[in-house]
């Protein structure tokens, strides 16, 4: 085997240890800064309708300004792979981190939110909520 193989082969190993040392290693070993999660996913009544859809994601933008919330995330599905665990039937989709279950309860009755719902409600048939905290 030639030096230039050899060099090539133990590159190789070192570039792959590396890697397997990275994907071990944990991502985050600190706090969550915004440890609380709110995850919500909204069913057009009208889901053809791009209007509707661009309407709602505007109403959630206004969100923004919301104290509380310290990260706002909105959504629509994904051309993900098509499997049997996939849910790609919702239309929009909100994602929220808040610091705290005081932040998150505020949210919920700010003037901006209820403004939202009254906005936008007649723009939805169902809407499922997840809420989760850092374990």
């Amino acid at each position: 085997m030639n030096n230039t193989r050899r060099t090539f082969l133990a590159s190789s190993v070192t570039i792959a240890a590396g890697t397997a040392a990275a994907i071990a290693a944990p991502m985050n070993v600190g706090k969550a800064k915004y440890p609380l999660v709110h995850h919500v996913f909204f069913w057009l009544k009208n889901p053809g309708s791009i209007a509707d859809r661009d309407r709602i994601i505007e109403g959630l933008r206004t969100l923004r300004k919301i104290e509380a919330i310290k990260e706002l995330r909105i959504g629509v599905v994904a051309s993900t792979e098509k499997r049997d665990v996939v849910d790609n039937s919702w239309g929009v989709s909100e994602l929220m981190f808040f610091e705290d279950l005081a932040g998150q309860a505020s949210y919920q009755t700010h003037p901006i939110h209820q403004q939202f719902i009254k906005d936008c409600s007649h723009l939805w048939e169902k809407v499922i909520v997840y809420d989760a905290i850092d374990a």
